[in-house]
């Protein structure tokens, strides 16, 4: 039997979801094993300097186990972000309390690196952080490489993630670098995702919640087309540029993304020009031209016949305008649409 000891550190102040969203995804890792009788088990646990209950950022009360209580053989330990991360990066018993601490991996979520990084637990890392936090980071800590695109990424036994939810993506990642593929689908399904958002997407990037492919060349190619929706995408093309015959290509692509490379092109297309509309004053011509929708024309046909709507009345009805008056309420709508 192999069991994976979890520690995820709390403090007063911390974000809530940077600690519950990677608990809950080693905790039902741990379920899915057992539920698949496999060897493999997690112990999920957090902990804090002092033990007891931490008041959250949001006022949300967590329990944890007090220092004396962390496993001596610590697998993976996690250090959260949150308000309250530079009251604790400032404390000198917290500081010294998670210096002392050992793990065989370690992994931050959000503004986690400020306080790993007071605790010496990062020196000379590349790591990413939330954007909004990314280049206070690098000045406080000039020895780090602080990389603010990234959902999530990887230097080494060093993981770090963006925001909030990011923390759930690399957990995911984490579950699926121990016991495969397989059981961290399952466990994605479970928390209604599908899968996470590859480590390479920006974080200014809305997700397409699709499955990711299980062999290395059918998730290079969903990257590709992640990172570049405009491009040459066909499947001759996406299939030499991951080194594959067009026919093994589109065979093992359809078999574990559950779409066509086709499909998976016009989604993220679709996506792109949705967020483009509402992000953005581009003309529509020009959206179209970098989505890969060609023409003005075109995407018009796409958006009236996916979403029921115009990409010209799309972006009326989405797009924030501080300066308007607050859209009626989903009753408000309801009332006028029943007249």
């Amino acid at each position: 039997m192999t069991t994976r000891h979890i520690a995820i550190v709390a403090f007063p102040g911390v974000q809530a979801l940077d600690v519950a969203g990677p608990h809950e995804v080693f905790a039902t890792a741990d379920r899915v094993l057992r539920h698949l009788e496999c060897r493999d088990r997690y112990d999920v646990s957090v902990v804090s300097h002092r033990g007891g209950p931490i008041a959250s950022e949001s006022g949300l009360e967590i329990g944890t186990r007090p220092a004396g209580d962390v496993h001596r053989s610590t697998h993976t330990l996690i250090v959260p972000g949150g308000s309250g991360v530079r009251d604790a990066a400032a404390d000198p018993g917290t500081v010294t309390w998670l210096a002392g601490l050992r793990s065989r991996r370690l992994a931050t979520v959000c503004s986690g690196p400020f306080l790993a990084a007071a605790a010496g637990l990062l020196r000379d890392r590349k790591v990413t952080t939330h954007w909004a936090r990314a280049a206070e980071l690098a000045q406080a800590h000039p020895d780090l490489t602080v990389d603010p695109e990234p959902v999530y990424l990887r230097d080494g036994d060093v993981w770090s993630s963006a925001g909030v939810t990011a923390g759930i993506d690399l957990s995911l990642a984490l579950v699926r670098e121990d016991v495969g593929i397989d059981v961290a689908q399952t466990v994605a399904q479970w928390l209604v995702m599908f899968l996470h958002r590859p480590a390479n997407q920006s974080q200014f990037a809305a997700p397409v919640w699709i499955r990711r492919g299980a062999d290395d060349g059918v998730r290079r190619a969903q990257d590709l087309v992640d990172a570049d929706p405009g491009g040459d995408h066909r499947i001759e093309v996406l299939a030499d540029r991951v080194d594959m015959s067009p026919r093994n290509f589109q065979r093992r692509f359809t078999e574990q993304v559950g779409m066509t490379p086709g499909k998976y092109v016009a989604e993220v297309r679709l996506e792109a020009a949705r967020r483009a509309l509402e992000e953005s004053d581009a003309p529509i011509a020009t959206i179209a031209a970098a989505t890969g929708h060609g023409s003005a024309e075109t995407l018009r046909r796409t958006f009236v016949e996916r979403l029921g709507a115009s990409p010209r009345e799309y972006r009326r009805r989405f797009t924030h305008h501080p300066d308007a008056a607050a859209p009626p309420t989903a009753a408000a709508h309801q009332r006028k649409v029943d007249q």
